[in-house]
């Protein structure tokens, strides 16, 4: 297996090895003794070790209970999947646009019920105007490079956020308050998104908090993150938007948000934050 293009991946497969050979050491075996007791060659052992050959479910599963190590099946299937999806994600996001990187979340989307959101950088996208949208977009494509569909990309995510609407799923946001203040389009388009935003607040299935930059907090400010239900997040980086499966990143994550939450004001005292902040444009 040759090395993957993005370094994002590769250091992924290498981290899954890494991982079964320590699982392996711990146990106190060799990599003869445990192709013995895999039932597979000796060579198949040593190229999993080496990141040379990714393993399938089965394989960890075989690992795993021939090291009398179960409780780490979990994880290890889940970051080796996770290493696959990263993989789709670089590509897309490097070949085709990103109105594809759009419309690839939809089931996701749709079969999802619980929202949970942090944002420290931009308006949410599912809270977005066409007008911030294109704007961000615009921005995004013009750094990464990337085919310039933006109308069609804008045009995707508008469609994409319909699951807001019906009541049927459940938002909870938290957004930094320098969301409010960073300006990322023309004063009028901020001034409708911020607008937006105080209407969305109103709708009974989504809840907003926004952490003031005065607020006595127990968690520090982080890259955004999604966590779908209790069995997905994407975080995001600057070279791509991962996707973490593993329970124990997951859990991790649902941490992070409940400390973030607790220092977030909400109603009233959120609907002043982004009036201040529509007060300033200018």
């Amino acid at each position: 297996m040759p090395p993957h293009p993005s370094s994002h991946v590769q250091r992924a497969r290498a981290e899954i090895a890494g991982r079964l050979r320590e699982i392996r050491k711990d146990a106190g075996i060799t990599g003869r003794e445990l192709a013995a007791r895999c039932g597979w060659s000796e060579s198949k052992s040593s190229r999993i070790e080496n990141a040379r050959t990714t393993p399938s479910d089965q394989d960890i599963r075989t690992w795993c209970r021939a090291c009398a190590a179960d409780d780490q099946i979990p994880d290890l299937i889940a970051a080796n999947r996770q290493s696959a999806d990263a993989h789709v994600q670089w590509r897309r996001l490097q070949r085709t646009g990103l109105r594809r990187l759009q419309e690839s979340a939809g089931d996701l989307y749709r079969q999802t019920r619980v929202f949970r959101v942090y944002v420290s950088d931009v308006i949410p996208g599912f809270l977005q105007t066409p007008g911030y949208a294109t704007a961000l977009l615009s921005s995004i494509a013009d750094f990464r490079g990337t085919p310039d569909d933006v109308s069609d990309a804008v045009a995707a995510r508008m469609k994409r956020n319909v699951v807001l609407n019906g009541g049927v799923r459940r938002f909870s946001f938290v957004l930094e308050e320098a969301v409010l203040r960073y300006r990322l389009c023309s004063t009028e388009t901020m001034a409708a998104q911020l607008g937006h935003l105080l209407g969305v607040m109103d709708l009974q299935n989504v809840a907003v908090g926004i952490v003031p930059f005065s607020a006595r907090r127990t968690m520090w400010p982080m890259p955004t993150f999604t966590i779908f239900d209790d069995s997905r997040v994407h975080a995001d980086t600057l070279e791509a938007a991962s996707t973490l499966t593993q329970p124990s990143q997951v859990d991790l994550y649902a941490r992070a948000f409940g400390r973030l939450s607790q220092a977030a004001s909400r109603g009233a005292a959120a609907h002043s934050l982004i009036s201040d902040a529509l007060a300033v444009l200018d």
